[in-house]
């Protein structure tokens, strides 16, 4: 697979995240290498807040309609995916600049 296409898979669970480590990893360029950093911070972002999201629902019942944050975490998903197919360096909104330079293992 090309690094577009695993720019692409990257972006779809964790276990498309790892294929596209692994099998990119060799001849990774740039946009690339971008694209696993915004997943993978995508990725993190949306374990912690469906964690807390668990938690607060829990113990609140009345604000189970916070809930609804999943839909701009698709969104953001969605986005990732968009610009990932065409090719460009551009951050998610929201939390995108966060993970800009994080993430060293993988540049």
């Amino acid at each position: 697979m090309n690094n577009k296409t695993l720019s692409i898979v990257s972006y779809i669970t964790l276990i498309g995240w790892l294929i596209a480590y692994f099998s990119g990893k060799d001849n990774a360029d740039r946009l690339f290498k971008y694209h696993l950093r915004q997943s993978l911070g995508l990725m993190l972002v949306s374990i912690v807040v469906n964690i807390a999201l668990s938690v607060v629902v829990m113990m609140i019942p009345s604000l189970s309609f916070l809930s609804y944050i999943g839909y701009l975490i698709f969104a953001l998903l969605i986005i990732g995916i968009i610009n990932s197919a065409n090719e460009v360096e551009k951050p998610l909104p929201i939390i995108g600049k966060m993970f800009e330079n994080k993430f060293a293992f993988i540049g």
